[in-house]
């Protein structure tokens, strides 16, 4: 089985899928034990001069200013997580809370949190032994940090709440005994120290940018198919055209389509007006791909760097510098980080599924689709009489329309908690989850066009297809039939969705220069 060492630094978005859809193993390094230790020391030391540290030896938030009498240390930060898991709404996926788990376990072991090594060790035994808990979606507004989905993630490590083991929703106390994992007594700073973090947010904007690196290539390769089904024109691809606005994602996307094209005999190099040509250029939905999905491209390497930054972060509140012997208060929980670039790449997102709708708008308008039949319905099968694409198209502007309401930034808003000493919030978790809401729709609109441009070239010959798009259309024709006459297709667009989530088509005959890096 594939391992994943955690030291608190080295951390990447690749060992997160491992680990939270692979059930790869994790491992701490040594040298993260003896920052942990370490760092244990230095907070034991600092309690036995009596220094007020805040949640250690006060109360929280806006109670911070009151002293805790250290007989009651260790029920407060029990106190804390039971108060704490208040948290409302379905459950989080599995791989949401495998890679929620792994993150946390990550940030511990910087060694900057003030926990037991055992503690830390705990939790790394449920995430390998598959013990997951039992996390509701809502009720985090990312400050300081998502300490309610948490709470709830540490009330399973003390042996309360609900978590699934081996396919089975059960009580946490249950899950552990039959895992064979003693629950954690917490004590002083481990609470706070495991409730307090970014790590749902960025669990899931983690998840999200894996994913959307994907779909950006699996929409090039929806979008080139499209090219050749309307008999598109590829002179708007020509390097020459992108080196002269030279940004990256742009520059990769033109060659990656002119890649996919490679030998097409139905796409054009360049249209002269006349013999039945009207336009000599394409409309925007096909001639401008590079600069929309290449910017796409752009904001997903962007947004990647910010999550591969606050993955090896210590996010909690205090933190323990072992090195200069002291506990300093902050703000690294708060989310904004992760909360803008989560609205960042949901407008990015959202803008892949309005051009791939148009394309499909285009392919089964007869007016547009340089010949195709309405619908792409054979007229052998009586047009009228069968509807073809007609209501997938529906679908796609349904939720094209959907993702511009939940593209609304959530990271401009701020309410107040905590009898406002918490006076400004990131809303990083609804930002996440609207923004991966989004994406599974775009995933279903480009799913619709792969479908409506595999349908359109059987039109035109699938022997003229190019080299990458014909590796394409034998990947969906592998699992979906063409549509002769009517059938309920929902089915067929799960099944195309399930593909691209798969990273079935992300890289079909893509060369070096059109991967996301």
């Amino acid at each position: 089985m594939e391992k994943v060492v955690i030291d608190g630094d080295a951390l990447n978005i690749d060992d997160v899928v491992s680990v939270a859809r692979f059930d790869a193993r994790v491992v701490i390094s040594k040298k993260a034990k003896n920052k942990v230790r370490k760092a244990r020391d230095t907070l034991d030391h600092l309690l036995k001069e009596k220094k007020p540290i805040y949640g250690v030896t006060t109360g929280f938030g806006a109670l911070g200013n009151v002293p805790i009498a250290p007989k009651d240390f260790k029920k407060l930060q029990v106190n804390l997580i039971r108060s704490h898991s208040s948290g409302v709404g379905k459950p989080l996926s599995r791989d949401i809370i495998r890679a929620l788990m792994l993150l946390r376990a990550n940030t511990l072991a910087k060694g900057y949190s003030g926990v037991r090594l055992t503690t830390l060790e705990t939790l790394v035994k449920m995430i390998n032994k598959r013990v997951h808990p039992i996390v509701p979606e809502k009720g985090s507004v990312g400050a300081s940090g998502d300490l309610t989905p948490l709470s709830h993630m540490v009330l399973v490590m003390i042996g309360e709440g609900e978590a699934e083991f081996q396919g089975i929703t059960m009580s946490g106390k249950e899950a552990m005994e039959k895992s064979n994992i003693s629950p954690v007594v917490l004590d002083v700073k481990e609470g706070v120290a495991l409730n307090n973090g970014t790590q749902m947010m960025t669990a899931i904007a983690a998840l999200l940018v894996y994913d959307a690196e994907n779909l950006v290539k699996t929409a090039e390769v929806a979008a080139s198919l499209s090219l050749e089904a309307l008999c598109g024109i590829t002179e708007a691809f020509d390097d020459r055209i992108h080196r002269v606005k030279p940004h990256r994602g742009q520059m990769e996307s033109a060659r990656n389509v002119l890649t996919l094209l490679s030998g097409s005999k139905l796409v054009k190099a360049n249209v002269k007006i006349g013999k039945g040509n009207k336009y000599p250029q394409d409309p925007y939905s096909l001639r401008c791909i590079p600069q929309v999905l290449g910017s796409v491209r752009d904001i997903a390497k962007y947004v990647k760097s910010i999550v591969n930054i606050e993955i090896n972060s210590a996010t909690d509140n205090p933190l323990v510098f072992a090195e200069d012997g002291v506990c300093l208060s902050g703000g690294n929980f708060h989310g904004q980080y992760i909360s803008a670039a989560m609205d960042y790449l949901a407008i990015a997102l959202a803008t892949i599924g309005n051009l791939s709708e148009r394309r499909i708008a285009r392919l089964i308008d007869e007016s547009l689709s340089q010949g195709l039949p309405p619908f792409l319905i054979s007229k052998k099968a009586k047009s009228g009489v069968q509807s073809g694409f007609m209501t997938l198209q529906y679908t796609a502007a349904a939720l094209a329309s959907e993702n511009k309401s939940l593209s609304h930034p959530a990271s401009v808003d701020s309410i107040p908690t905590s009898a406002n000493f918490e006076d400004f919030v990131s809303m990083g978790p609804f930002a996440a989850t609207k923004a991966l809401e989004i994406l599974s729709n775009v995933q279903y609109i480009v799913a619709i066009e792969l479908l409506s441009a595999a349908q359109g070239v059987e039109f035109r010959g699938v022997q003229s297809l190019g080299k990458g798009t014909r590796q394409a259309y034998d990947i969906i024709r592998s699992k979906i039939s063409t549509l002769k006459e009517d059938r309920a297709v929902s089915r067929d667009i799960e099944i195309m969705k399930g593909m691209i989530g798969n990273c079935e088509l992300g890289d079909v005959g893509v060369n070096k220069g059109g991967l996301l890096s």
